[in-house]
């Protein structure tokens, strides 16, 4: 599966984010509606991190998200495409190893972490077999995999209301308070061709990861899936 249906080159999504990254935790949490730390909470607990342990954090944007897993006492490693949203986070966060790379071309050795996550990046990806195949990759044996990422919620009245939201007033609410808004309108686009939940699973099955499962959040707006290198 590919992201190109977006019309958008790797290196046109990362110029994309570099434009947003002063404010984009400031957005992410007004978009969401205040929702965007719960599910941080969430994915903390769903990959449980350990003193330790090794910890990826892919698509970590300016490692916001890293926080959690590195007050644990596990080594994260906050990895994105982006140098606008690392050189953010450097500014936030200097202590933490913050590393550029593409999610379809990790610059890791094999059977490196404990745990590998990606939370909101995975469908901006252009090749979405090829980062969930890296992730396994770089997992060790009996290690694993902690998805979050935008989905279609469970109950249909609800779901024509979020498609509704979406497309209409994420992109004037995102003009008040993004640097770059366009951004959003492209983000908007992205979850809405986004695959749902079994497809999700699906693609994770195709790349060899074991146990696959997955819990819905905020009504399945969100989705956290999980799986086991064997």
């Amino acid at each position: 599966m590919t992201r190109a249906s977006l019309d958008k080159q790797p290196h046109e999504v990362a110029s994309m984010f570099d434009g947003v990254a002063a404010n984009y935790d400031l957005t992410n949490d007004v978009l969401s509606l205040g929702q965007a730390r719960l599910w941080r909470k969430e994915v903390a607990k769903a990959v449980g991190a350990r003193p330790g342990q090794h910890v990826l954090d892919l698509a970590a944007g300016t490692a916001t998200s890293s926080l959690p897993f590195a007050a644990t006492g596990a080594y994260v490693v906050p990895c994105d495409f982006s140098l606008g949203m690392l050189r953010e986070g450097k500014k936030k966060h200097p202590w933490l190893p913050l590393t550029a790379g593409d999610a379809t071309k990790l610059p890791f050795k094999d059977d490196v972490f404990d745990t590998v996550t990606i939370s909101f990046g995975l469908r901006n990806v252009q090749d979405t077999d090829a980062a969930l195949r890296e992730l396994y990759r770089v997992t060790k044996p009996g290690g694993r995999v902690v998805i979050c990422e935008f989905s279609q919620p469970t109950w249909a009245p609800f779901r024509t209301v979020y498609t509704e939201y979406l497309m209409r007033a994420l992109p004037p609410v995102a003009r008040a308070v993004s640097s770059n808004p366009d951004a959003y309108v492209y983000l908007a686009e992205s979850i809405r061709e986004w695959p749902d939940q079994p497809a999700l699973a699906a693609l994770l099955q195709k790349a060899g990861w074991g146990k696959v499962a997955w819990r819905n959040l905020s009504g399945g707006i969100v989705a956290l899936h999980r799986g086991t290198k064997q």
